[in-house]
């Protein structure tokens, strides 16, 4: 949701909104894989970082082995979407520089700003960053020396390796980032990634026809829209966009500035401030932690959750049109499995390349940890009420991974299967109604899950 007109006046739509409460701060980013803290700054512009540590894997039931793996991925860090909020922003710190208003740090700030708008028109707006190609990598490295003996077999029995995307270029070259990695892996594998193919139904679900309903949500819902305009018109937004302008601006600029162009500003600056990591390589001299408080930064990165809470999460708590249109993908992960299972299949793995859009809703129709609890009408969706954050759900390069094993027929019994699902490479349960094969296992058994997600 774009805000850059920054001297329009302040919309209001009369709401009592609920305590809002950000809790916890940090000091500094982390571009490396920042703690759970300061993600609460970047929302889902975080970069990527694994969430656990293969060693604390638990080991597949005995006589299981892998035999097929697919994951769906958010594309890898990238470039904003355009250069609105960059020349918002330059364009107030002009007119203040005019008027001799600028504070010594707001003088610093349009040299970081531009850096960072012509790095990103470098790259092309939307465009995959060399971080997010790194991320891919590196994810794909560790999906192989986590499945050894499986890639091995792919590798010696040219089982296919399928690549899918929605098409975007961004997803495109994720998808050819992850593939590299394999290869650097083991160059065996060359020959059996097939070229990548587009499917929007699948991997671009939120913007197709058969999805108009979530599509007029999005345009025009009165609750969703009462709640967020609500929530944007908390005291705590004013008071923290006029800290952030009070800090680069003097005080008759300050005073003169209406409250709506100050929210409008320091909104575009944060949206910089989040995007500015995803390109650590192409704009290296860029830190725009220094222009904003880290209690700022987060309160303005949880209006941005706020949205995608609302518009991509688990939503209203009785209504399922942001996450329901998920069911598809949840059905190819599930009809990819039965596949290789009952032999239908020859595929060695299935790698699809996506977006938040997708990610979201599907991370809430399966139920994933701290991803699903709804909001009540009438209680706003929180950082003290709800676990839910972007930072934890859709990252840059966020991915959900299933891995199917299988053991060897006996006794004239077929081969039985069971699935381990990683997300963000975290060994995670399914959903309580899903039973695994033991108490605290990871492992289910695919029939199990069949029924329990309601898509067999």
């Amino acid at each position: 949701m774009k805000r850059t007109a920054l001297l329009s006046a302040a919309m209001t739509v009369p709401l009592t909104v609920g305590v809002l409460c950000a809790t916890g701060t940090a000091s500094a980013r982390d571009l490396t894989g920042p703690p759970h803290a300061v993600r609460d700054l970047y929302g889902t512009k975080t970069p990527y970082a694994p969430q656990e540590r293969p060693s604390h894997y638990q080991k597949p039931p005995k006589g299981f082995s892998p035999v097929f793996t697919e994951n769906v991925a958010r594309h890898g860090s990238r470039a904003m979407s355009d250069g609105e909020d960059g020349e918002a922003v330059l364009a107030l710190l002009r007119q203040a520089e005019q008027q001799g208003a600028l504070t010594d740090l707001g003088g610093e700030l349009g040299p970081q700003v531009q850096s960072l708008l012509d790095a990103a028109s470098a790259l092309g707006y939307g465009n995959l960053s060399a971080r997010g190609a790194q991320e891919h990598r590196e994810t794909a490295l560790r999906m192989e020396q986590r499945l050894p003996s499986l890639f091995g077999r792919i590798a010696a029995e040219h089982e296919p390796i399928v690549v899918e995307t929605s098409g975007v270029a961004r997803t495109v070259a994720s998808a050819e980032a992850f593939t590299r990695g394999l290869t650097a892996g083991d160059p065996a594998l060359a020959g059996v990634i097939k070229a990548p193919v587009t499917d929007k139904n699948l991997l671009y679900f939120h913007k197709q026809p058969q999805n108009a309903d979530y599509q007029a949500y999005l345009a025009g819902d009165p609750a969703a829209a009462a709640v967020l305009a609500g929530i944007d018109a908390d005291p705590r937004t004013a008071e923290a966009a006029h800290r952030v302008v009070a800090r680069l601006f003097h005080g008759d600029f300050v005073a003169a500035l209406p409250a709506a162009a100050q929210v409008s500003f320091a909104r575009s600056l944060h949206q910089l401030f989040a995007a500015a990591p995803d390109l650590s390589v192409e704009a290296p001299g860029v830190d725009l932690s220094r222009f904003l408080a880290p209690r700022d930064a987060q309160w303005f990165a949880y209006l941005d959750d706020a949205e995608e809470f609302y518009q991509k999460g688990p939503g209203f708590s009785g209504r399922t049109i942001t996450y329901r249109m998920a069911g598809v993908l949840l059905d190819d992960l599930l009809a990819e499995a039965r596949a290789k299972a009952d032999g239908s299949s020859d595929k060695g793995a299935v790698l699809r390349f996506t977006h938040a859009e997708e990610i979201e809703p599907l991370a809430a129709l399966m139920g994933l940890p701290r991803s699903t609890e709804p909001a009540e009408p009438g209680t706003p969706y929180t950082y003290r009420n709800n676990p839910w954050r972007g930072a934890d759900v859709s990252p840059m390069g966020a991915n959900i991974q299933w891995d199917l094993y299988a053991n060897k027929p006996s006794d004239g019994k077929p081969a039985s299967h069971l699935v381990r699902m990683l997300y963000n490479e975290k060994e995670t349960a399914f959903k309580a109604s899903c039973k695994p094969v033991t108490r605290g296992s990871h492992f289910y058994d695919l029939n199990e899950l069949e029924q329990c997600l309601g898509h067999r």
